[in-house]
């Protein structure tokens, strides 16, 4: 059985990770999407929150599993015998850091190969990071992520409403 991980911050899950698992179960049989840490990020969602998230937006995929990890992502590997970690590439900024971090890993486990895919073009400019921030001020970003992501930031990030001076000013109990 090929298998392989997908790890990343997942804060909150996009549709640029979506399609980056979706063709990676083109070529493994199982793929395991682990929640890493989120490094010097700091979470919207709790760890614990991602996951949940995460299971219930791949739950129809039989072929995926979700897991959270702490430590080393080649000691995730290597305890759960898996030969591949699979990154996805947005834009060529993310590659630089990406080739230093699978050089990194691959001396920590020489067993496991890393694979770059790269992100549909339609999706190569949505990141976790943009969407929180659309998102607080007010932006649609039902194109780029889950519905139930959607569902989620609302009882997480509260809005601004951005008013348009022209017309007036802005409704009671919003502020400005």
């Amino acid at each position: 059985m090929k298998r392989a991980v997908y790890p990343g911050s997942f804060d909150p899950i996009t549709n640029g990770h979506l399609d980056i698992l979706e063709r990676t179960l083109d070529f493994f049989d199982e793929v395991t999407i682990v929640v890493a840490g989120s490094g010097h990020k700091t979470p919207i969602f709790s760890p614990e929150e991602r996951l949940e998230l995460i299971r219930e937006v791949v739950q129809d995929r039989k072929r995926v599993k979700v897991d959270l990890w702490g430590g080393l992502i080649m000691d995730y590997a290597r305890q759960h015998q898996i030969s591949a970690v699979i990154r996805g590439l947005r834009a060529a900024s993310d590659f630089e850091y990406e080739f230093m971090m699978a050089t990194m890993n691959k001396e920590i486990n020489p067993e496991v190969e890393t694979l770059f895919m790269m992100t549909a073009k339609d999706l190569y400019f949505v990141s976790s990071t943009m969407i929180k921030e659309l998102f607080h001020y007010g932006g649609d970003i039902s194109q780029y992520v889950p519905p139930s992501v959607v569902t989620r930031l609302k009882e997480k990030i509260p809005q601004k409403v951005v008013s348009d001076p022209s017309k007036g000013p802005p409704p009671k109990g919003v502020r400005k």
